[in-house]
């Protein structure tokens, strides 16, 4: 019997569920937007489709796993380019610094730019950085299901962990007693808003997503949404149906366990259903009451951002592909955040989507740029908030030397009620659960639920925000269907529950895998 598959939202860990499951069954999936990608997105512009969600790529191996599970190569469908320069960083007192994939030659960087002591400390935080990612990426990252227990027995077989993780301290504060630059304290401090959070308030642990960019940033090129594009190209072509202008409208059940999903025209029958959406959506009651609690409350949310889409000519700053622009004052951005408040002193990422390293273009180029903002459970913005906006992002960048004309009107800004209303009961945020307090990490919902057929897939779910996050999410759903799949198929008598075989059924399955066949 050929099993019916249905993944709901083709955002990046949506699509690669699709890639992994496309050779077991009839892999259908509904998607509410227009085209595939999800928050990897674009809005057009007078110099083409300019991205208006994630700009950045790291962990490359992931994506290179996951074509190649899927009889693909990655090289064949997107080019990719590595960045010389990982991001250009600035200060309000005009002090520049740029950061590079070589190790050595951020060091060389850094001691120009702040002296010998602190190339000195750079280097220790890099060491530790890559003592914690190599130490945590399988068991939290590769992992389908971290148990905080097995993590704990590591750590305690290795105690020299412990100092690295800092337990009990903010990444704000372990940075402070890293580095005696308030400048590199600001910079790395920033890494925790990559996945949603503030610097004062994740775990310290949290700098080892430095690492990640260390190991590498690529540019895709034709902007981020073209490996979206590539990867819904594989599924298709695998034999994945993608509908897209389809939101679905409810999950159907039958006693517990899912049977079908419904869009506004049509019904899914469906062995599987892979859930790719906020998690607040399910419990929420979007997609009904039957699968209202297959998720539990996603309390607190994590950052959310007002997001400028839009091409135009620059003036007066060098950049590079990834540039930031630090507030003078990160404690005031981030307390404003938190008491729901946009920034009037914001840190702006200014992506120059055309610019390659070492690549000047001319005329109108395109420009993403994200200045971090509080989560809104409302879907319509506030104009004067927007105006706003406009004078705080243009007002600032100007101040520091960087001219855009013409500069963008409010339509090319994206606030955190519209993400709200794109992205349904997600509040804005654009990384699901707050990655806040060292328990953070065990608290995002696994690929598993308790409804019986019914996973989990995307940024909200383990392990977590960023594109090779979802894309392992992706692998994380995929290898829990066709597990519980092939524990159903080993007896009739076989049983889920949430997919957790039930004590007989374990029984059962393990009296059929041992008789002669």
């Amino acid at each position: 019997m050929t099993r019916q598959i249905v993944i709901i939202g083709a955002g990046v860990g949506g699509l690669a569920t699709a890639m992994r499951l496309c050779a077991h069954g009839d892999v259908t999936i509904l998607e509410a937007h227009d085209a595939p990608g999800g928050k990897m997105r674009t809005v057009p512009s007078d110099a083409g489709p300019v991205d208006a969600g994630p700009t950045v790529m790291t962990m490359q191996p992931v994506f290179e796993d996951l074509f190649h599970n899927a009889g693909a190569r990655l090289d064949d469908h997107v080019t990719l380019v590595p960045e010389t320069i990982l991001a250009r960083h600035h200060w309000q007192d005009g002090s520049t610094l740029d950061l590079f994939a070589d190790q050595r030659a951020s060091e060389d960087a850094v001691g120009t730019f702040a002296g010998a002591k602190a190339a000195r400390e750079f280097r220790r935080f890099s060491k530790t950085a890559a003592q914690l990612f190599n130490t945590f990426e399988g068991p939290m990252m590769h992992s389908a299901a971290p148990s905080q227990d097995a993590l704990t027995r590591h750590v305690m077989r290795h105690p020299s962990l412990i100092p690295a993780m800092a337990p009990g301290l903010s990444l704000a504060r372990k940075l402070a007693l890293s580095f005696s630059d308030p400048r590199l304290r600001q910079l790395f401090g920033r890494y925790a808003t990559y996945v949603g959070g503030s610097p004062y308030q994740s775990p310290a642990i949290l700098g080892l997503i430095w690492h990640a960019e260390a190991q590498g940033v690529w540019r895709v090129e034709g902007g981020m949404h073209m490996l979206a594009q590539a990867m819904a190209d594989v599924a298709t072509q695998a034999g994945a149906t993608l509908r897209v202008n389809s939101p679905v409208t409810r999950i159907e059940t039958q006693g517990d366990k899912v049977v079908a999903v419904h869009t506004k025209d049509a019904r899914y029958p469906a062995d599987v259903v892979v859930f790719n959406g906020d998690p607040k959506a399910l419990n929420a009651g979007l997609l009904g009451a039957s699968s209202q609690k297959a998720v539990p409350p996603q309390e607190p949310r994590s950052l959310s951002a007002f997001v400028w889409s839009f091409a135009a000519a620059p003036s007066g700053v060098a950049l590079d592909h990834h540039n930031v622009f630090f507030a003078k004052d990160p404690k005031q951005e981030f307390s404003a955040i938190e008491a729901g408040q946009m920034p009037t002193d914001a840190t702006l990422y200014v992506c120059a989507q055309d610019r390659g390293t070492g690549t000047q273009t001319d005329g109108h180029e395109r420009f993403e740029i994200i200045m971090n903002g509080p989560p809104r459970p409302q879907t319509e913005p506030s104009q004067k908030e927007m105006d706003q906006c406009h004078h705080v992002t243009f007002q600032t960048l100007e101040r520091m030397g960087l001219r855009f004309s013409p500069q963008p009107s409010t339509a090319a800004l994206t606030t955190p009620e519209m993400f709200n209303r794109l992205f349904p009961a997600s509040d804005g945020s654009l990384y699901g659960r707050s990655p806040h307090g060292m328990m953070a990490a065990f608290q995002r919902p696994t690929a598993r639920t308790p409804l019986a057929g019914l996973y989990l897939a995307g940024g909200g779910a383990h392990p977590g925000a960023g594109i090779p996050m979802a894309a392992l999410s992706g692998k994380h759903a995929a290898e829990a269907i066709l597990n519980d799949l092939a524990s159903t198929s080993t007896s009739p008598k076989t049983a889920m529950r949430g997919g957790t075989l039930t004590a007989s059924a374990k029984t059962e399955a393990a009296r059929s895998r041992s008789s002669p066949s």
